[in-house]
């Protein structure tokens, strides 16, 4: 699976939501989440633990830059405790992130309102493409919510959670 995906700093976690859902947006869920990031040698790979249940995902991003093509794998979880500690044992975590992600969604895009430990409230954008679909078809999707937030160029962040974390 794709995504075309940016990230931001968000100053009102309030009015970002009001003015995402003045243009279609709406919300779908308030979720828990604690990601676990292992060290591998290409790309990222995380435990996501989410409200009771958990996944992992793998995941390599294209381009450097505020706006990035990510490439992502995702499968369940069936027993997370003794997941996490095999993973934990072979690879060595990386960095933990806990985050409440407001999570709100039009078309095939899907904005995440996140407030992570640490550090503070965040935007991400992630526009679902489709087996072969263009990125570019999703761009316009991207940068629609991204003025209606109020984001500019320079307002955009190419680092992970877990990556500022390690900065602060």
């Amino acid at each position: 699976m794709r995504n075309l995906e940016a990230k931001f700093r968000l100053s009102n976690h309030a009015e970002a939501e009001s003015r995402a859902g003045a243009i279609g947006y709406t919300r779908r869920a308030i979720l828990h989440q604690r990601d676990t990031f292992f060290r591998v040698a290409n790309g990222k790979l995380k435990m996501r633990e989410e409200n009771g249940s958990a996944v992992l995902i793998f995941y390599q991003r294209d381009e450097s830059g505020p706006l990035m093509l990510s490439n992502y794998e995702i499968v369940k979880v069936a027993d997370p405790p003794r997941t996490l500690r095999i993973l934990a044992a072979a690879l060595g975590p990386l960095a933990v992130v806990d985050k409440v992600r407001t999570l709100m969604m039009r078309d095939n895009v899907r904005l995440h309102l996140d407030k992570v430990t640490r550090l503070g409230d965040y935007g991400e954008i992630e526009a679902v493409i489709a087996d072969g679909d263009d990125p570019e078809q999703s761009r316009n999707a991207v940068n629609e919510i991204l003025a209606a937030l109020g984001v500019g160029q320079t307002d955009l962040i190419d680092m992970s959670y877990f990556e500022m974390l390690a900065k602060a």
